[in-house]
């Protein structure tokens, strides 16, 4: 073959080369910003894009509110001594009598353990009949059934003492060292103290959060907040059903960065610059630090803040754009908050597409030459 109709065939696979490249498109992670820009409203497309700023950063922060209404936070302590269904009762009666009512002759008391109170809240006590115990503290019991035995016994003395439990229970379960059920008793009348009771949390306290149910009324808030604000320590009531969890958020990371994947929130609050380090940082061979996207559906209000407008109704898709590369890109990315189901969206740098581009034009066009070379020797 002729050197120049050599050339010739190499410029020939070049092209072809090229045009194929043109027409297939390059493996990529996604979208770059042209495209993205070109889905905007502003260009006809179904989603606002918008640069962050101080005033969209502000619109943005909101996070989720976690607390206990009034019902719960004023509910008074159980009282120690107030007997309940469910309750034993350690009763001792002494008589001062050679041949007592409640115990063989010459014993000088008679002690009755483990008496029941029943759910009705009544208790039996032999010669003295059924007594209500509900309500009652355990001395008003014993000025009770003294009352009602003296008229069958000179001067009987009583003592009553709760045996077990204050009736009242609680269930424990999720995420806790000692799932179970446990008595309201007098160290752990209170949410902290139950907690401690059933061994404390088993996952890492800064993303537990606590669950209570009772008569149909919920409540949940950070564990951390049992401490940090004594006020949502509340007070524990029969039946309540205590359920500890890990937070369930997540955001999803794709393009450019360290992993890719659906990852869970580690601390209450999370910035798109924690989220970023959270899944390994950009990838400082392909990252462009201009081109970091958060995909979001935005309830209206918040929509028509950061946009400006009023007449938005309904979930609103926005594309927040941070320029990590600006004077106060790092600062505005440290402060933009990160919601549940947020997709974080890092584009690659042009050079990284142009190699691409390079890389598969002279690839194709060496297995072109060559397939000409073998063309030409055979």
């Amino acid at each position: 073959m002729k050197p120049q109709t050599s050339r010739w065939a190499k410029c020939v696979a070049l092209i072809a080369a090229m045009a194929v490249v043109s027409s297939c498109g390059l493996p990529r992670p996604g979208p770059n910003k042209r495209e993205i820009y070109a889905g905007s409203v502003q260009q006809q497309g179904d989603a606002f894009v918008v640069a962050v700023n101080d005033r969209v950063t502000r619109a943005t922060a909101v996070t989720p509110a976690l607390g206990f209404s009034d019902a719960f936070k004023n509910a008074g302590q159980l009282g120690s001594d107030t007997i309940r269904p469910g309750d034993v009762l350690s009763l001792t009666i002494w008589e001062n009598v050679d041949k007592p009512l409640l115990g063989p002759e010459g014993q000088v008391a008679a002690v009755l353990e483990e008496v029941q109170v029943d759910g009705a809240g009544f208790i039996f006590v032999p010669y003295a009949g059924r007594i209500r115990a509900a309500g009652n503290t355990p001395e008003a019991i014993r000025r009770v059934i003294r009352t009602k035995l003296e008229d069958q016994t000179p001067d009987p003395q009583v003592e009553v003492r709760r045996a077990a439990g204050d009736g009242a229970t609680v269930s424990v379960v999720g995420a806790v060292t000692g799932q179970g059920v446990y008595p309201i008793e007098r160290p752990t009348r209170t949410l902290a103290s139950m907690l401690a009771r059933a061994g404390g949390v088993a996952i890492e306290p800064e993303i537990a959060q606590v669950l209570v149910l009772r008569n149909g009324s919920t409540g949940k808030i950070w564990f951390q907040d049992l401490y940090d604000h004594p006020h949502l320590d509340i007070a524990l009531r029969g039946g309540d059903r205590i359920l500890v969890e890990a937070d369930t958020r997540a955001f999803t990371a794709l393009g450019a960065t360290g992993t890719q994947s659906r990852v869970s929130f580690e601390t209450q609050t999370l910035s798109a610059i924690e989220a970023i380090a959270q899944v390994g940082g950009l990838n400082s061979a392909a990252a462009d630090p201009t081109g970091v996207f958060v995909f979001r559906n935005e309830p209206a209000p918040i929509a028509n803040q950061v946009l400006g407008r009023d007449d938005l109704i309904g979930a609103q898709r926005l594309v927040y754009v941070l320029d990590l590369t600006e004077p106060n890109g790092m600062f505005r990315a440290r402060d933009f908050v990160i919601r549940d189901g947020d997709t974080l969206y890092v584009t690659e740098a042009p050079f990284t597409t142009w190699d691409k581009t390079i890389s598969s034009i002279t690839g194709s066009a060496t297995s072109v030459s060559s397939l000409t070379t073998l063309a030409g020797g055979g």
